[in-house]
């Protein structure tokens, strides 16, 4: 990430175009907005550098308080999923959050809704309409457009109960539309207050 401070000791200056103004041309405003984005700008970056290496700190100092305390169980297995641990009056508390989503394949859940819909416009039998809603609830889309994944994938649990074709053939597509993006760690630092309640220490590290 590169940018271009232009001083007041320069004859001229650049514009995003490349065209070089006389600097006795330039603004009062400009030279303004010169000088102070210079100093966010390097402000940021350094606090985005600070980041990193706390992100880095953080990261390294969980592992090594996961492994000490799972070998201390006589346990060696890596951390894969979310954890929490502690100083030792509990004043301080890290989280280790791992995330790992599961979308799903546009076309293909497509095809299953359509499967699903096949399903509901037959005669259905008695015995098989408790799943009518529950079809109708999973494909209602949230309010940011996006299915609920949880309630989709909770039609595959009764593939066995409802015995259906349709239902069956519904339910292999949507096994099929699953997709699951590489998973993301976060990871957050509380402290105690003099309540006695945990207060998250804003940091912002899961954008790294």
């Amino acid at each position: 990430m590169n940018y271009n401070y232009q001083k007041s000791s320069d004859k001229v200056w650049t514009d995003e175009s490349g065209t070089e103004i006389p600097y006795n041309r330039t603004t009062k405003v400009e030279r303004l907005h010169e000088r102070s984005s210079n100093k966010i700008i390097k402000a940021a970056l350094d606090v985005n550098k600070r980041l990193h290496s706390l992100n880095h700190l953080l990261t390294n100092l969980s592992q090594e308080a996961y492994d000490a305390y799972m070998n201390s169980k006589g346990v060696s297995k890596k951390a894969k999923g979310n954890y929490t641990w502690y100083n030792f009056d509990r004043s301080v508390k890290i989280e280790v959050n791992v995330s790992e989503p599961i979308v799903f394949d546009s076309l293909t859940i497509t095809a299953a809704k359509e499967k699903l819909d096949e399903f509901l416009d037959a005669n259905i039998e008695s015995k098989n309409t408790f799943i009518k809603q529950m079809i109708i609830d999973a494909f209602e889309t949230q309010r940011s457009g996006s299915l609920d994944t949880k309630q989709v994938l909770k039609l595959t649990s009764y593939e066995d109960k409802v015995k259906s074709p349709k239902f069956s053939e519904a339910i292999k597509l949507i096994r099929e539309a699953i997709r699951r993006p590489k998973s993301k760690t976060y990871r957050r630092v509380w402290i105690k207050d003099e309540a006695g309640k945990y207060q998250n220490v804003e940091l912002n590290l899961s954008s790294l």
